[in-house]
């Protein structure tokens, strides 16, 4: 039986409450989400070892990802703006695909590079070409997963909601280079994690196609099945129970704009503003810390020298940030109840305290107890700056919201790990330096400028 149920517009009465969704559903939105960004920081684990063994200096392996995130900050939003006309599950399954053949052709690459048959100047240019596919059509997945949520979740529950899905996304970031290591094959070498995530999101792919209903765009804009506050337990998110009554936006049984109709949502909305700073400024801490921290253990390890061992110690260190962002995503948020000013601020702190302990760190025990802490506070910022965006706004702009957030998410990703590996190579305290002063200008800006959790959670239709 589906999940969701249009609800008729021709009569003022109210309609019956859409169930939620469902166990089944969003454990494939959520694998949507972690796949992609398991598969995207595992090859970021290999990669410094990579560019070793080719001979590149760091600062090239990084910039090889530019390209692709300028991609990204393009495409998101358009792509959302797409989802709103030809629904979400279409979308994530361009999104998929963009991933699949991004990770296929940048493993088939690199395993000509490190064999030999092409030179390591080659190599980067055909990766950062292999890597684009990712920035422009993989850029469609998570916008569209994050609005299938959203306009599905009631406002004073859609931090916890939006916080699984973005745990989703913290998880893989720190799983996948714990996992990379056991996906290092003999005849494939240090590029097997990219054949082998892009063979799971295959799976995912099918599972989506198979078994997430179709959402068109008449069915997702029309009366309450957008503008209703969808009842749930801030207790049981998952369980399928409706627990309170839903209203129609519109008293009069009147159907909501089509996608057409939809207002044009621009960057410089006030509503917006301030939260997307703080996503900017957030996410290049958070990008410039993930770009600097597998070469820093290999320098603070002396494992510069023998590239392949390096791939265990980083798993190792980013497995201890995988269990911290749990922790923060799963544990504190709903247990402490913190809206999304509260987790921004808090979670800033958090990263830059993290940040300081590992930078003094010169043991892998005391590197990842550093590097866990760090990863608390990130998990505790992103669904924060998240949900403020989505909270911001109304349930009609939600499509286009979702492609904003990932458009900042992915801007950060253009020139922040690679200046914050710049800087690591001239000093690594002057990296580490501009990573803990990006946290504190969010921390001022969260007390000056963000909406409070209370306001934040007023319903606008």
């Amino acid at each position: 039986m589906a999940d969701f149920e249009p609800a008729a517009t021709t009569t003022a009465s109210p309609a019956k409450a859409p169930a939620r969704i469902s166990r089944e559903r969003m454990v494939l939105l959520f694998s949507v989400m972690l796949v992609t960004a398991a598969g995207n920081t595992a090859m970021q684990s290999v990669m410094p070892s990579i560019g070793t063994a080719l001979g590149v200096a760091d600062v090239w392996i990084s910039l090889a990802y530019t390209w692709s995130a300028l991609l990204w900050v393009i495409c998101a939003p358009l792509w959302a703006r797409r989802s709103d006309r030809r629904g979400r599950k279409s979308m994530m399954a361009v999104g998929l695909l963009g991933f699949i053949s991004s990770m296929a052709l940048c493993g088939m690459v690199l395993w000509f590079g490190l064999a030999g048959f092409i030179s390591a100047s080659a190599t980067l240019i055909f990766f950062a070409a292999a890597r684009s596919l990712y920035g422009g059509f993989g850029s469609a997945a998570p916008p569209a997963v994050q609005a299938y949520v959203a306009s599905r979740t009631p406002r004073a529950e859609r931090t916890q909601a939006l916080a699984l899905i973005a745990s989703s996304f913290g998880l893989g970031t720190v799983i996948g280079p714990a996992l990379a290591p056991l996906l290092i094959f003999p005849r494939t070498g240090l590029i097997g994690p990219f054949f082998a995530f892009a063979m799971i999101a295959a799976l995912v792919l099918v599972a989506v196609r198979l078994r997430l209903p179709n959402d068109a765009p008449s069915y997702a804009a029309r009366g309450v099945v957008v503008a209703a506050p969808f009842s749930a337990s801030s207790n049981s998110s998952l369980t399928g129970e409706d627990e309170s009554d839903d209203t129609p936006a519109d008293a009069g049984g009147a159907a909501l704009p089509e996608p057409d109709d939809i207002p044009h949502l621009k960057w410089k909305d006030e509503r917006l503003r301030p939260w997307l700073i703080a996503g900017l400024l957030g996410g290049h801490a958070q990008a410039a810390t993930l770009g600097i921290i597998g070469f820093f253990i290999l320098d603070r390890l002396g494992l510069r020298g023998d590239p392949g061992a390096g791939a265990g110690p980083i798993g190792l260190v980013l497995m201890s940030g995988a269990i911290a962002t749990l922790l923060a995503q799963w544990g504190l948020i709903p247990m402490l109840k913190l809206g999304p000013r509260g987790s921004t601020m808090w979670g800033m702190a958090l990263a830059a305290l993290g940040t300081v302990t590992f930078a003094v760190s010169s043991d892998l025990h005391s590197i990842a107890l550093g590097f866990a802490i760090a990863s608390l506070g990130f998990g505790l910022y992103r669904p924060g700056f998240t949900s403020g965006a989505s909270l911001a706004v109304t349930r009609r702009e939600q499509g286009q919201v979702s492609g904003m957030v990932a458009s900042v998410n992915g801007a950060a990703y253009i020139f922040a790990p690679a200046i914050g590996v710049w800087l690591y190579g001239h000093h690594p305290v002057i990296g580490f330096a501009a990573i803990c002063t990006l946290c504190a200008a969010v921390y001022v800006l969260g007390w000056r400028k963000l909406t409070s959790d209370a306001d934040l959670i007023i319903d606008r239709h």
